[in-house]
């Protein structure tokens, strides 16, 4: 959620030649790293990469000038993009092409909201009764994968690496490789992997297996990600041998390696961000908001139904009402940005989150007081990751998740090493940091109040030896790391398969 944390340095860029050897790199996401819009004096603007992925990836793309294939959703791109339909990026010093792809707003209906949004995305966090199976979502799904498969042909090379990203592209690799047998194909999976007894209530499912096994390689975050995949495909998909001792499937010819890669954050520059932050910020913030508990509590949240907003602060609820002694004591703030409004199920969410803020201020607010402070407006990144640093804890209560970064940002931002992650057992996180934070199960009302409780009690001591645990873990293994090991992965088997070894 940090989205103005500096840039990772360019000495922090992995190597990525030894993979493409002399070749190109296409990266294909539905979101572009750079997008034109209009300021209020009708000037066009330039909006730069957020953070998280997309800032670690444009470095990366201007060293070995790059393509990146992506939707042209700004509202000036059209007018500053040639007929070509491809701008040079970053607009200062350009070094790689962006290929935009147009949609019209009946495909953003049906292949973004509708497909990937109303059937992938429940799916995939095990909410078969969220999702809508409509045809017509489907072959606009289809139809977009095939405008974004004909770029990929148009701009790459026969031996191009092609990097496709997340679940908006199930179909595009088939369509790739059909054209292009002797590109290398890799696609990273953003969110979760169902379980086979969720994935096959999916129609059509066989076609989405399929598509992605028209990738080299397909990473997951987490092991037992690649455990579900593999069942998937051994179950669902009729011709395909899986070799559950290398994590790989062949199928019609060819073979797919499977891995986990859990993705991280750039640590160096949230934990900068967050040093910028000082105690007289800090006091300044509190001021703003009305923040005038003596403990502090947070949660940064996009609005998602998977994000367990409504469960939280139901144990807030409880913790207040049990725990008389929090009262004006310990302060709430939630962070929260829409999502996908034109979602009914998004809709009925914000309802109930800002219906629970209200009761809950209106059962326990005081006139010096306020429980929950609910912001829904921009947070630079300084301001945001010292949010993350001045406060005593941290909420975390995804009911799935693939893997959740804020969680990963809040340790990075712990500079002073005093706060309490309460981490969901439901996320990827929870593999590699859940020893070391307050384990919940975001379900379990009790339970989680009585984490938020023991959390705010836990020892100064304790509280640091965790932090400074979790720090370094998160240090070791931050966004650098982890596409110096997908990079690393790759080279690997596209050099197996240039010598016959797979």
């Amino acid at each position: 959620m940090a989205d103005d944390s500096d840039p990772p340095n360019d000495s922090d860029t992995p190597d990525v030649e030894p993979l493409l050897d002399g070749g190109q790199l296409i990266v294909v996401s539905n979101r572009q790293p750079y997008s034109h819009g209009y300021d209020e004096d009708g000037e066009v603007t330039v909006s730069r990469p957020a953070g998280g992925l997309t800032a670690g990836l444009d470095p990366v793309m201007q060293r070995v000038e790059g393509t990146w294939i992506a939707w042209g959703d700004g509202d000036a791109d059209r007018e500053v993009t040639p007929e070509d339909d491809t701008v040079e990026m970053p607009p200062e010093d350009p070094a790689y092409h962006l290929r935009r792809v147009w949609l019209t707003d009946e495909e953003v209906d049906q292949y973004y909201y509708g497909y990937s949004n109303r059937v992938l995305w429940p799916l995939c966090h095990g909410g078969i009764w969220k999702t809508d199976f409509a045809d017509e979502h489907r072959e606009a799904y289809e139809a977009v994968n095939e405008k974004f498969a004909r770029a990929v042909r148009e701009e790459a090379d026969d031996d191009a690496v092609v990097w496709f990203q997340d679940y908006h592209f199930t179909r595009a690799p088939r369509m790739v490789r059909e054209a292009m047998p002797d590109a290398f194909l890799m696609h990273f999976w953003h969110i979760t992997w169902p379980g086979w007894d969720t994935f096959r209530s999916l129609p059509h499912g066989q076609e989405t297996l399929e598509g992605l096994l028209g990738n080299d390689l397909v990473g997951f975050h987490t092991g037992q990600y690649v455990e579900n995949f593999l069942d998937c495909i051994e179950r669902g998909l009729d011709g395909a041998t899986v070799d559950r001792g290398n994590n790989r499937v062949e199928y019609d010819g060819r073979t797919t390696e499977i891995e986990s890669f859990p993705l991280s954050v750039d640590f160096e520059g949230i934990a900068a961000s967050a040093e910028r932050f000082d105690a007289e910020d800090w006091d300044a913030f509190r001021e703003e908001y009305g923040i005038t508990g003596e403990r502090v509590a947070v949660g940064v949240d996009r609005l998602d139904y998977t994000k367990g907003v409504p469960e939280r602060l139901n144990a807030l609820e409880q913790l207040w009402e049990d725990h008389p002694e929090w009262r004006g004591e310990l302060t709430y703030v939630q962070k929260a940005s829409e999502s996908r409004s034109i979602i009914p199920d998004y809709r009925d969410l914000q309802d109930r989150v800002t219906t629970g803020v209200d009761r809950i201020n209106e059962r326990f607010g005081t006139d010096d007081w306020t429980p929950v402070v609910y912001l829904d407006e921009h947070l630079d990144g300084d301001t945001l990751n010292g949010l993350y640093r001045h406060s005593d804890v941290m909420l975390v209560s995804a009911l799935r998740d693939g893997m959740n970064l804020v969680a990963k940002e809040f340790v990075a931002a712990q500079v002073d090493e005093t706060g309490v992650l309460v981490l969901s057992n439901q996320t990827g996180a929870f593999e590699e940091l859940g020893k070391h934070s307050v384990g919940i199960n975001p379900h379990d009302t009790d339970e989680f109040a009585a984490a938020i409780g023991e959390a705010l009690r836990m020892p100064e001591d304790e509280r640091r030896e965790r932090m400074h645990t979790m720090r370094e873990w998160v240090e070791t293994h931050d966004l650098s790391r982890w596409m110096k090991d997908v990079f690393e992965g790759a080279a690997d088997v596209r050099m197996k398969r240039r010598m016959g070894m797979d």
